[in-house]
């Protein structure tokens, strides 16, 4: 366990290329180099995603293939901005997420596709019934092998990108994008082979099958996999939460949550056997409270993240490393865009991403540090605090300031009462509020909703 200043110290001159760190980080040995990895993953994802690419071509033709995919796309720019939205407290790096999509979209559908192809032939085969293999391979085979595919992208990001991983919502975040893609890809197979029935019985407008699959997959229920997912997502979520020590919460968390989407999935796919209106059945008792339960959860769990960046922040104040109203500034969302938006006015883009840096750095050390007060820090809790300080440090002549301005301008109001007697010349003819005697302190020049 590291130790746990109650104060920070400044952070040191970073490393020499010749010295000690440099060499050991050049005799790294190749497959140990980030771009290795980087290029290895990739290359992975590219040929999983070609491969995906013509088995759903081969189902669905040229032609289905294309209309699936136009309507297909249509809820995956809402979905995403939804996750990135949860995610903007502490967002995490785009890259992350590009992996969670690809992942999602060709190699965990290309799982999908071979795995429960291969057990539904198998139990057709074995039982001689093929319509129950179908039903079993979707009630039972499919919701375990998705829901283990998806969850291995939520796995692969807690264990190779740890420091982006720090609880609920980027557990949520990681788990839905994943679920986005693997949604994208499911949606372009069905609606592609819907657009080939429609072909063959000359359906068209409402009545075709077409517009009941985009119906019922892109109207009702866009949510559907990633709600499945989330409670993987969640699951991985509270074990980022738990100390290193805790190895049986880091593994049965998980796990349970895997459980939990499995069977939520399971009984989705099972609702069309539950009778004529047993689909609808579901999605109004357990879907729809789902759904509504788990966004309060994100939503609360937001909020609890940035009361933790109000009441963590204030110690870096008190040693000097921030002002005493940035950890009030960096606790609101709308103070955070104030600030954004006062330091483009004043000093252009570039100032306002590097004040989006700076709020990201500082959260994420004030997160650092309440793991570290419950307990729950790292070994090297130390080196990553003096990183994300000397981030901070890099950039506080711009972010400091724009900080200052939306730290004064959401302040709320606090009335000074003016004695009873009169003050004249003491303060002005007139106050606030119809007191004599209010002097109001001064308002800056800059306001962010005019030209």
């Amino acid at each position: 366990m590291a130790t746990f200043p109650p104060y920070p110290t400044y952070p040191p001159q970073p490393p020499h290329p010749g010295g000690p760190a440099g060499r050991a980080l050049g005799h790294a040995h190749w497959w140990q180099r980030r771009g290795v990895r980087y290029g290895a993953l990739s290359t992975l994802l590219a040929l999983s995603g070609l491969v995906i690419l013509a088995l759903v071509r081969q189902q669905t033709g040229t032609e289905g293939f294309l209309v699936g995919l136009g309507l297909a796309v249509l809820p995956v720019p809402l979905l995403i901005a939804a996750f990135r939205w949860l995610d903007r407290v502490a967002p995490g790096p785009w890259r992350n997420l590009l992996f969670s999509f690809a992942w999602g979209a060709c190699a965990a559908a290309l799982i999908a596709i071979v795995a429960n192809s291969f057990a539904t032939r198998w139990i057709a085969t074995a039982t001689a019934d093929p319509s129950s293999a179908d039903t079993l391979g979707a009630t039972v085979i499919a919701p375990v092998v998705e829901e283990s595919a998806k969850a291995a992208a939520v796995l692969l990001v807690f264990l190779f990108r740890r420091r982006d991983f720090t609880g609920i919502v980027d557990g949520v975040v990681i788990a839905g994008i994943t679920a986005t893609g693997f949604a994208f890809t499911e949606n372009i197979l069905y609606l592609g082979t819907a657009f080939g029935t429609d072909q063959l019985t000359g359906d068209r407008g409402i009545a075709s099958v077409t517009a009941a699959t985009f119906f019922v997959r892109v109207i009702m229920s866009p949510f559907a996999h990633p709600l499945f997912t989330v409670l993987s997502g969640i699951g991985f979520g509270l074990a980022a939460t738990a100390a290193d020590r805790q190895h049986a919460r880091r593994v049965l968390i998980p796990l349970c949550g895997l459980l939990l989407a499995m069977g939520m999935h399971a009984m989705w796919n099972g609702s069309s056997t539950f009778g004529e209106f047993g689909f609808f059945a579901v999605y109004a008792v357990f879907m729809v409270p789902a759904f509504g339960l788990l966004t309060w959860l994100v939503i609360w769990t937001r909020q609890r993240e940035l009361r933790t960046v109000r009441e963590e922040l204030p110690a870096y104040a008190a040693a000097g490393w921030l002002t005493p109203a940035e950890p009030f500034a960096l606790g609101s969302m709308r103070a955070r865009r104030l600030a954004r938006d006062y330091a483009a006015h004043h000093y252009g883009k570039p100032a306002a991403q590097a004040v989006l840096q700076y709020e990201a750095y500082a959260t994420s050390l004030a997160f650092l540090r309440h793991r570290g007060r419950r307990g729950r820090a790292g070994a090297d809790f130390s080196v990553r605090e003096r990183e994300l300080l000397a981030e901070l440090w890099n950039r506080r002549e711009i972010a400091g300031p724009a900080l200052g301005y939306a730290a004064r301008a959401t302040a709320p109001p606090v009335p000074v009462m003016a004695p009873p007697w009169p003050m004249p010349g003491a303060y002005g003819a007139h106050g606030a509020y119809g007191y004599p005697g209010y002097q109001a302190g001064p308002y800056p020049a800059y306001n962010p909703y005019q030209s």
